[in-house]
């Protein structure tokens, strides 16, 4: 029985590494499903519905062996600035999105952590509600929230949390997994520090697993590679095929039958290379789910292996 994934993403930060992870998610089933077959690994993060009827109908999953025909992700997208969902909506991955599995807005939060939290949280609640009981009703088996923010920022920070708490009542047996992007130390926000200790308390409270990313750590490893590329410029060689980090140019492929299209570089962003460091490891980490192997094991399990017994 597949066992099936949600993807939150919140904010700005939430958004944009949710829009490179979506994309080489798509390049690496495409790569491994070479008859375009919709099976238990593809359903994990993907609904398959044939987009001819004016709600587009479900396909089953089945015995696995059923085409391909219109790729969904089961994904909520939630930002409180229109922009970055707006762009991401204009782009190669327009197709791939429900609309109406999306909330914006037009203000933001103004890196304010209260007003994420106690205004746009509270005014778009059951909005929220709604925008994530759909995915959930297209799930057999869910096995758990995977939710994308940062914690520097207003919406992310603010709004993620409030969803957070959402999540944990109206699906308090299903995990949460929360990919928490923390603030560099000479972050520009002066109220990170803030919206970042705000947050913290709620994750503690009501998230099940914690994944913390430091953009500290990002911004070095980003500078490494930057560094490596230049050297290796000025000394006339070309970094060897398996050298190249796999974020160094996203190629999308539009959706549909996995495995047949043109693929496409996404506009890269000033952040671009550190998401798509955080995208690939959190492919990395569900990849056990996705494809069959001697390690192939519940997401949830992670938890329990994370916890010393006495």
């Amino acid at each position: 029985m597949p066992r099936e994934l949600i993807v939150v993403q919140v904010g700005q930060c939430g958004n944009q590494i949710g829009s490179i992870f979506w994309s080489e998610a798509l390049n690496e089933h495409a790569s491994y499903n070479k008859k375009g077959q919709f099976d238990a690994g593809t359903s994990v993060l993907f609904r398959n519905v044939d987009t001819r009827f004016s709600d587009p109908k479900e396909i089953p999953v089945g015995d696995g062996t059923a085409p391909v025909k219109t790729l969904r992700a089961r994904a909520v997208l939630v930002d409180m600035e229109e922009g970055v969902v707006n762009e991401l909506m204009r782009g190669p991955l327009r197709d791939l999105f429900d609309s109406r599995q999306l909330i914006t807005d037009v203000s933001g939060s103004g890196n304010n952590w209260a007003q994420g939290y106690n205004d746009y949280g509270v005014r778009y609640r059951d909005q929220l509600l709604e925008k994530v009981r759909r995915p959930v009703e297209h799930c057999d088996s869910l096995q758990s929230f995977f939710f994308l923010h940062s914690l520097g920022g207003g919406t992310g920070s603010g709004t993620g949390c409030y969803v957070l708490q959402l999540l944990e009542d109206a699906y308090p047996d299903v995990y949460r997994f929360v990919t928490a992007v923390f603030p560099s130390e000479d972050d520009d926000v002066i109220t990170s520090p803030y919206n970042s200790a705000l947050a913290l308390r709620v994750l503690k409270e009501h998230a099940s697993c914690v994944l913390p990313i430091a953009n500290d750590a990002l911004i070095k490893m980003t500078n490494a590679m930057t560094a490596k590329a230049e050297v290796s410029q000025q000394l006339g060689r070309v970094l060897p095929p398996q050298s190249v980090s796999p974020w160094e140019s996203v190629s999308v492929r539009a959706p549909g039958r996995p495995g047949h299209g043109r693929g496409r570089k996404t506009h890269q962003h000033p952040f671009s290379k550190m998401n798509g460091i955080v995208a690939n490891l959190l492919l990395d980490l569900t990849s056990s789910m996705r494809f069959e192997g001697t390690l192939n094991i519940d997401l949830n399990e992670i938890t329990t292996n994370l916890v010393p017994y006495p």
